[in-house]
């Protein structure tokens, strides 16, 4: 966890370093897992993929990073079930699995939270997730 906080620390924007320790707490709490350091990503639980084409690896089942823009969530199934959630939870952009949130208080942390967790049930329904 010490990496953790080192790592948050150094992250230039005051307001985004406040953020990233809310985010730790929401994700560790919404996933159940603890969070582990992945170079400039903050992962939750650890999952193996297999595509088609025979390309493998591992990854977080949930993740997030305070970048230097913006808090980025990685959202591993993406977004094709949370809409309606996505309609509540105020200012934000997506990409294929990323949520992109310019700060906490633009968005709803209850909705926040709802996409979270059931993003993890989401993974944990489709792969074998094990804690770190």
């Amino acid at each position: 966890m010490d990496d953790i906080q080192l790592f948050i620390s150094k992250t230039d924007n005051k307001a985004r370093q406040q953020d990233a320790h809310s985010m730790l707490s929401l994700l560790e709490s919404a996933s159940g897992y603890q969070p582990y350091l992945m170079g400039s990503i903050i992962g939750f639980g650890h999952y193996h993929y297999h595509y088609d084409s025979g390309r493998e690896g591992d990854s977080a089942v949930i993740a997030f990073s305070p970048r230097k823009q913006n808090t980025v969530v990685y959202i591993m199934p993406g977004f094709d079930e949370y809409h309606d959630l996505l309609a509540k939870l105020g200012k934000h952009k997506l990409g294929k699995s990323c949520l992109y949130i310019n700060k906490l208080s633009d968005v709803n942390l209850s909705v926040l939270t709802k996409i979270a967790e059931l993003s993890v049930k989401h993974m944990q329904q489709k792969y074998q997730c094990t804690a770190n």
